[in-house]
């Protein structure tokens, strides 16, 4: 990749109780290492003579996706694939949501299966491929799907997995093996948020016409100016920074901007949450919950506030539910239950 990425400013109990609601262990190793074969990595000649480095994915018989960061005004676009070089002959661009259809003659290599970003669902497991810190071969990491933003007729996906400089335009695969996603940008800080563009885009990609390689490259949405970015990238720095004021405005005007988006609402509960305002906080979370059971965020902060107000028994009960979903939201809620956990369950449930 040519330039850093954006800077933006309960399996624990249930398992032993009720089952789950996602299979949390990793796909077969079969299946990620044939998937391998369909991650490229990108070099780009820079007009300075500079030289940089991506990720992309073979969409279609000689069509490899990638972010159009990373290869944006390059003077030329090569892939490296079973250690030979091919130059691209042809592209395809969607400035707007950063991806790019880079063209190859010859290419003989596995073409990945496209599926559905809008079928995804919170907290179900996916993986990602690509070549992180020039990695000489393709690295897996495996996560969840922590949020989704609707943005185009499609969603953004924001997942935890984690990913290094040299993996924009790699793979997010759902287990089956499905295309779903384009590892694109991060918000900065130790707490990063990771977001991948979704594989709708690409199929409207694959239908439009051929540009001249030397095309100027133009912005993307998240790199516009603040004020005109999607509320999804908006709201990160006030809550990493506490700033519970200016999230709740922001969140508010989300709200109204787009009041069936469910973040929109999470966001204003949290800031609601945290300025002690936890009628409505409660309210809204509760709302949320009712809209998606799988939106752990929500269920976590209902077990909190059940918590605080006494309400143990509800609280642990929220506990047991949020094993279900999300690990580590469940050991936090314990946490401050009072309960120690060991192993895969609960001290108090096994």
């Amino acid at each position: 990749m040519r330039k850093p990425i954006l800077s933006l400013g309960l399996i624990l109990t249930l398992g032993c109780v009720f089952g789950h609601h996602f299979a949390v262990a990793a796909p077969p190793d079969s299946l990620v290492y044939a998937l391998k074969s369909t991650v490229v990595k990108i070099r780009v000649v820079l007009p300075d003579g500079r030289y940089g480095v991506g990720s992309g994915v073979v969409v279609a018989k000689d069509q490899v996706v990638t972010n159009c960061h990373v290869i944006a005004n390059a003077y030329a676009i090569n892939i490296i694939k079973f250690g030979e070089s091919h130059r691209a002959t042809s592209l395809k661009a969607d400035w707007e949501h950063d991806l790019c259809i880079a063209g190859f003659d010859g290419l003989d290599t596995t073409v990945a299966t496209l599926g559905e970003s809008t079928n995804l669902q919170y907290e179900q497991s996916v993986f990602t491929i690509s070549f992180p810190n020039n990695s000489p071969r393709p690295l897996t990491t495996y996560g969840a799907v922590k949020a989704l933003y609707p943005m185009d007729d499609s969603v953004i996906i924001r997942s935890s997995n984690d990913f290094r400089l040299g993996a924009s335009g790699g793979a997010m695969f759902s287990d089956d093996g499905k295309l779903v996603g384009i590892i694109t940008l991060k918000s900065p800080g130790r707490n990063a948020f990771y977001y991948n563009m979704p594989v709708e885009w690409i199929k409207n990609l694959l239908k439009q016409p051929e540009i001249s390689l030397n095309t100027k490259g133009e912005s993307p949405f998240w790199d516009a100016p603040e004020e005109k970015r999607p509320y999804f990238m908006r709201v990160i720095q006030p809550y990493q920074t506490q700033d519970w004021a200016t999230l709740k405005k922001l969140s508010t005007e989300w709200v109204l901007a787009e009041p069936s988006t469910s973040e929109a609402i999470n966001y204003l509960a949290i800031a609601e949450y945290n300025l002690k305002e936890t009628k409505n906080a409660e309210q809204h979370f509760t709302q949320l919950y009712a809209q998606n059971k799988h939106h752990s965020s929500a269920l976590l902060y209902l077990g909190m506030i059940a918590a605080e107000s006494g309400n143990k028994d509800e609280a642990i009960k929220t506990a047991t539910l949020l094993d279900q979903l999300d690990k580590d939201a469940a050991m936090q809620l314990n946490e401050k239950l009072g309960i120690k956990t060991s192993g895969d369950c609960s001290v108090s449930q096994c």
